[in-house]
């Protein structure tokens, strides 16, 4: 949801008092550092919407660091999500939506007047170009996990994660506005009933590439206790064209030269204009928010797709500190879904055309090059039914799977690491046309109550999930063994490394 005119009106009635905020945890009035808020109670949970943790990064303060927000006096009404960030539509052509005066979060606590419950930080997904905190509803973690969840908006795309030569903080804004998020919760969740000494940070896919980030980030030392990474592995990384056609070979994440040399192709593009010298970094703050989201779409001027390393945030690629041991030691729950690429390959064929025979060599032969062939007898398509459903198998082994698998054994040797592979291939989908399989993001309706896909999951299933995830961020561990052990969602050990051909693909380099 979004703020509303009935938003604003509630906002000024505060200025008529309200009751003191509770101390137990209990009421529907808080009192945060920056000033008193007041919620909704039901009988299950309690809901704080639309919370700003920093001030609006618009005008000047674009580019910026996150700065404080403005104090308050009066209870403000937190009934309402905020506004998501700034985006383009994730499909070609799409409406723009959402506004730059974006960094609000949302507090769902379970009713209680009890113990400090264990904090659960939620970073969305989006390929750090969409997506909200508020788009996914915790209300089964808080009531029946009894756990509190914080979902966070940060900055997204062209906003979140531009550069310039010179600039500081290029390439990481949304990466900050999180870490601010953090420092929020650890002042403020003992206030809403929360253990700010017991934070989890969460993600599924560019969130948790972001949990990833923070594991390596020096300035993230201190800000939560335990991560659960979903579909988002630090070794993730592709060939050129197995992800998507036409998608460079590369990772999440990018040199911070690359994003500031991006930044000033960005200056010079229709619609933009801005000269070189002092005054571009001021012109292009003065550029409106639909002209920087035009320009970064499509065809257009793409690198801030992705955080930036080489910088004071993140000093070293990911993938690079991983393996060196340079990351923060606290435990770890981390897996992926068995058939990731399937829910990608599957509107690449809906909204293009179905991938033909020779279409899937071309694929692997643009990704492989003279390793195609040898690719092609692992894995072809008259085993998989279509060349659409061998290319998801490929991608989902090579791209997802192992470097899963691999950063799990990495993160092992130094902390407690907790693996799992959602395998349920019958849960919500987007429709009955095609085998969705447990694709990127079949989980989600598992944990959260989200408006898409159609459909119930299954409910054992759910409940199971929401228990695991609730005792991980209460005890820092889960009811089985840690890695090398996988444990397979709906339920049993798994072998993911020999069922995605791990050993196969650490011999087929990639260009």
């Amino acid at each position: 949801m979004r703020r509303t005119a009935m938003c604003a009106v509630l906002m000024a009635l505060t200025a008529l008092g309200a009751a003191p905020a509770a101390a137990d945890g209990s009421g529907d009035v808080v009192r945060t550092d920056a000033g008193p808020i007041r919620g909704t109670v039901t009988a299950g949970h309690r809901s704080f919407q639309g919370v700003p943790y920093a001030a609006p990064p618009d005008g000047e303060r674009r580019w910026r660091a996150p700065q404080p927000v403005q104090p308050w006096r009066a209870v403000r009404p937190a009934v309402e999500a905020g506004p998501d960030c700034a985006q383009n539509s994730p499909f070609p052509g799409g409406p723009q939506s959402g506004q730059e005066d974006c960094l609000y979060l949302n507090v769902t606590t379970p009713v209680h007047t009890g113990a400090p419950v264990p904090v659960v930080v939620w970073l969305h997904g989006g390929s750090f170009q969409t997506g909200s905190g508020s788009w996914y509803d915790p209300r089964r973690l808080a009531e029946q996990g009894g756990v509190m969840v914080v979902t966070v908006n940060y900055r997204l795309g062209v906003f979140g994660f531009f550069g310039l030569p010179g600039l500081p903080g290029s390439g990481t804004f949304g990466l900050q506005d999180q870490q601010a998020a953090l420092r929020w919760v650890r002042r403020n969740a003992a206030a809403f009933g929360g253990d700010p000494g017991n934070v989890t940070l969460a993600g599924q896919s560019a969130g948790g590439q972001s949990v990833c980030s923070h594991l390596t980030s020096p300035s993230a030392a201190g800000l939560f206790d335990r991560a659960i990474i979903q579909s988002g592995s630090c070794l993730t990384d592709w060939p050129s064209g197995l992800f998507l056609p036409g998608l460079p070979a590369g990772s999440p994440w990018s040199p911070v030269a690359e994003v500031a040399r991006a930044g000033d192709r960005l200056a010079a593009e229709p619609g933009i204009g801005c000269p070189a010298g002092r005054a571009r970094l001021a012109c292009l703050r003065a550029a409106k928010p639909a002209a920087l989201l035009r320009a970064t779409e499509g065809t257009g001027v793409d690198a801030f797709l992705t955080p930036a390393y080489g910088t004071a945030l993140l000093p070293q690629q990911p993938a690079k500190a991983l393996r060196a041991g340079a990351f923060h030691r606290v435990p770890v729950l981390s897996g992926g879904n068995r058939d990731e690429h399937r829910g990608l390959v599957g509107v690449h064929e809906a909204t293009t055309a179905p991938v033909t025979a020779e279409g899937y060599r071309a694929i692997l032969t643009k990704a492989f090059g003279d390793q195609a062939r040898r690719v092609e007898r692992a894995y072809p398509a008259a085993a998989y039914g279509s060349p659409g459903l061998a290319w998801a198998a490929v991608a989902t082994d090579r791209i997802w799977a192992c470097p899963t698998a691999a950063g799990n054994r990495l993160l092992a040797r130094r902390t407690p690491t907790y693996a799992y592979e959602f395998a349920e291939r019958h849960g919500p989908a987007p429709d009955d046309t095609y085998p969705w399989g447990a694709y990127h993001g079949a989980e989600l309706p598992f944990l959260f109550d989200v408006t898409w896909p159609p459909g119930e999951p299954q409910r054992d299933l759910a409940a199971r999930m929401v228990t695991t995830w609730a005792r991980f961020a209460a005890t820092g561990g889960v009811d089985w063994n840690v890695v090398p052990d996988t444990r397979a969602l709906p339920g049993g050990r798994v072998d993911v490394e020999a069922e995605h051909r791990c050993r196969f693909w650490a011999s087929v380099p990639g260009r």
